[in-house]
């Protein structure tokens, strides 16, 4: 009932027609059972002697008819019930991209994709099929079960409680098997994630796979995931092929003592030859509730094990949330200031920054360097609230962060991240994120990214696809894209993770031109290893361990000889050696 919670309210919304959906079903159920009783009236004239051709014709379009009746009537409650099922899923689906969406960073950092993708197909279609088949089954099993055992009843009351003997034994084989048709559900579901999650590294890696000549590799990390699949799968069969065959086992076992019985009472008269065709018939439409008691039971426990895991989703609050009373603010100057800020990952108690002390003010640029893992992308992060700080205080003009409404605060902020991710779509559609905006605007951010030139090089410009992950684009493309992405909105506050990274010296150049023309008018704040991109800011500081070592200007820094100094002096030997031979 728990996981009924969940789905719950699509019923509601949908109950009319539902009911109706039902409605037609109970119909199409007793007439059904209408065609045994003119199949009894067929048989007692036949063997009466007492019929002619007229009226079996009369029979038989007794039965066209209601065989068109029914037929149309099955559209209608397939229409409502499944379709419903359809409406669920949708719905679901919706939910839980929506929620997903509202998580934290540190959420995906502890899930996998494929797992994640495992919920969005294969849970909701387990819960799909529970939804609409389920309700199917449960109707037939309870209606068409009672009215069946009732007309059997009306034929002969004694011969009826003979042959709904194994009823008693199936309920208790039914309840106990569901248990544990649960548990193994929820271990094969579980397996399928892992599974899905091996192909999806493996087709997203293919390109280093077949540089590396690795694919027996991969085939084989694949082949494991898919090897404790199916031994799950095989695990659940054990249940499922018990459990089935059992179900067929006791209808047969009833079959068997009407068989006797009846044809012992037809002999001695007390029922008629049509009574004990009509009653068989009976029976037979008995054989499908009894079934679908089994095949309910399995698709209940499979969509509840899937409802299981996505309510353990659903029920998983943001770590980063918006306050109550939050401030909404549309404009920012761009002051930015980190206070006595210390930081550790959600994943890793090991703190990432101590006691970081700076203030970035309007329209200046702050420069940050640093040894791989000294905290300067982390500091990028926490601006924005992609993580939250563990103590201390970050402010932008003088308020907390975390009183700003969310929306508010990364509308303002434009980040160019370090690894650059394009959508599979267009330059255009990549830059703008689907936006209306005007070409000009558009190709104003790509001049400030310089990707103008690249862009007019493609036939199709703007609407140049760029496949998966920008695949038919250098990682100097990639990551220019993202630079013009984050341009285009215009925002205060630019926050630039090693903007010149993969782009060759002379591009490099123009992007920093291109930041320091912005400078005047936004807050810009830099991590890179390239110190040529930091080197005019206003203020650098130099991170070792996640402290602050030292900061200060350009010029002092390179005065004191430290890390920074050091840094400067190799770099600018490399630049030279590359540089061509006058």
């Amino acid at each position: 009932m728990n996981s009924f919670k969940l789905i719950s309210p699509y019923f509601y919304q949908r109950r009319h027609l539902i009911a109706t959906g039902i409605a037609c079903l109970m119909v199409v159920d007793t007439l059904q059972l209408c065609i045994p009783r003119v199949i009894k009236w067929a048989v007692d004239d036949l063997t009466s002697l007492q019929i002619d051709t007229r009226q079996l014709a009369i029979y038989a379009a007794e039965i066209l008819c209601i065989a068109l009746l029914m037929a149309a009537l099955r559209f209608v409650w397939r229409r409502f019930l499944i379709g419903t099922a359809r409406v669920v899923e949708k719905k679901l689906r919706d939910k839980l991209f929506a929620h997903i969406q509202t998580l934290s960073a540190g959420f995906f950092d502890r899930t996998k994709t494929g797992d994640l993708m495992a919920h969005a197909t294969n849970d909701i279609a387990n819960i799909r099929m529970a939804v609409g088949m389920g309700m199917v089954a449960m109707t037939d099993a309870i209606f068409l079960g009672s009215a069946a055992i009732c007309f059997m009843a009306y034929i002969n009351v004694k011969l009826t409680l003979f042959a709904i003997i194994p009823m008693p034994v199936i309920v208790f084989v039914t309840r106990s098997f569901g248990k544990k048709m649960h548990k193994r559900y929820t271990r094969v579901q579980a397996t399928f994630s892992d599974l899905t999650e091996s192909v999806r590294e493996s087709f997203a890696g293919i390109r280093v796979v077949k540089a590396f000549n690795r694919q027996t590799d991969a085939a084989d990390r694949v082949a494991a995931d898919s090897k404790k699949y199916i031994r799950e799968n095989l695990n659940l069969v054990k249940i499922t092929g018990t459990f089935f065959p059992m179900m067929i086992l006791f209808t047969n076992i009833s079959l068997a003592i009407v068989l006797f019985l009846g044809g012992h009472q037809t002999i001695t008269g007390v029922i008629t030859t049509g009574d004990f065709v009509a009653f068989i018939s009976y029976l037979n439409l008995l054989t499908w509730p009894m079934m679908a008691m089994g095949w309910v039971t399995n698709l209940i426990q499979r969509g509840a094990a899937s409802i299981d895991r996505l309510n353990r989703i659903l029920q998983t609050q943001p770590e980063i949330i918006e306050r109550p009373d939050a401030v909404s603010q549309t404009e920012f100057s761009g002051k930015i200031s980190f206070q006595n800020i210390c930081f550790a990952y959600p994943s890793d108690s090991r703190p990432v920054l101590h006691n970081i002390d700076f203030t970035v003010c309007p329209g200046s640029v702050l420069g940050i360097v640093g040894p791989q893992g000294s905290g300067k992308t982390s500091i990028l992060r926490l601006i924005p609230r992609i993580y939250e700080i563990s103590s201390g205080k970050i402010t932008i003009d003088d308020i907390n962060i975390q009183q700003l409404k969310l929306t508010d605060l990364r509308k303002n902020i434009g980040f160019v991240p370090q690894e650059p991710f394009l959508f599979s779509g267009t330059i255009r559609d990549n830059i703008t994120f689907g936006e209306n905006i005007d070409d000009k605007k558009i190709f104003e951010s790509t001049k400030a990214a310089s990707l103008y030139k690249t862009i007019c090089a493609f036939p199709d410009g703007l609407d140049t696809i760029v496949g998966e992950k920008g695949v038919v684009l250098s990682g100097g493309q990639k990551q220019r894209i993202v630079l013009a992405r984050a341009l285009i909105c215009n925002p205060p506050i630019l926050l630039m993770d090693d903007p010149i990274g993969q782009v060759d010296t002379q591009t490099a150049a123009a992007i920093i031109d291109t930041i320091r023309s912005l400078s005047s008018t936004k807050t810009i704040i830099i991590v890179s290893h390239r110190l040529a991109a930091v080197r005019f800011a206003d203020h650098i500081i130099v991170l070792n361990n996640g402290r602050i070592a030292e900061s200060g200007t350009h010029e002092t820094l390179i005065a004191r000889n430290n890390y920074y100094s050091n840094s400067y002096k190799i770099q600018s030997a490399e630049e030279l050696e590359e540089q061509p031979e006058k």
